[in-house]
């Protein structure tokens, strides 16, 4: 196995020192020449090692038993092919957000802070359906605006990219959910769509319809 799989465990250990990753909640996943390593099921990301992950190359899985959210982590690598990991977090204001209105369709929480938009760009709300289904997952690409993180209605988030793009938007999302959730009942400004559009396109990252990763 490769230093990704390893680059991978330490960014589990340190998301869930975070308080990230409660339990056994959360999954992580790398993938490199057509193989993904998948945290098994029941694993526990604060003491995840690399013999807990399973090998999946193609049809074929070896190792421990996959999480259960496999067809998500396998749907998200299909629809951003660059990606070379995915981290699915039940952190706990991203999944209180989770559970509220969206702002809009392509964007669950508004742009309080620039660091929304600059580090993760549209996280469409994904409607709810029990953990593990595949139809959920299939409903990925019905999703309008182009995205490379989501929330989970009534679940959690999940984000992809290299390890540390993966890492540092799953954070960002659990920072702006619990500015949204502490300004509740308040009248809170966010950024002008000009403003944001500004910072998306700096940023490269996608936000409404426009779609700046590859500019």
């Amino acid at each position: 196995m490769s230093d990704l799989l390893d680059e991978l465990v330490e960014a589990a250990h340190y998301l869930a020192s975070l308080g990230l990753s409660p339990g056994t909640t959360g999954n992580v996943s790398c993938r490199e020449a057509g193989t993904i390593f998948l945290s098994g099921s029941g694993t526990s990301l604060d003491s995840i090692t690399r013999d807990q992950f399973a090998t999946i190359r193609g049809e074929e899985l070896s190792g421990p038993k996959p999480t259960k959210e496999l067809p998500l982590h396998s749907k998200f690598y299909d629809l951003n092919p660059d990606a070379t990991c995915v981290i699915h977090l039940h952190s706990p204001s991203a999944a209180a957000a989770a559970c509220l209105a969206p702002w809009t369709d392509y964007s669950t929480l508004p742009p309080l802070s620039p660091y929304l938009v600059m580090k993760v760009g549209n996280i469409p709300l994904v409607p709810y359906e029990h953990p593990g289904s595949p139809t959920q997952a299939a409903g990925l690409s019905r999703i309008a605006y182009p995205f490379d993180s989501v929330l989970l209605q009534n679940h959690g988030s999940i984000t992809c990219g290299t390890v540390s793009q993966a890492v540092e938007r799953a954070i960002e999302i659990e920072n702006a959910s619990d500015v949204y959730i502490r300004l509740a009942g308040m009248d809170p400004r966010p950024l002008t769509p000009q403003q944001c559009d500004e910072l998306a396109r700096k940023s490269h990252r996608p936000w409404g319809e426009q779609d700046y990763r590859s500019r």
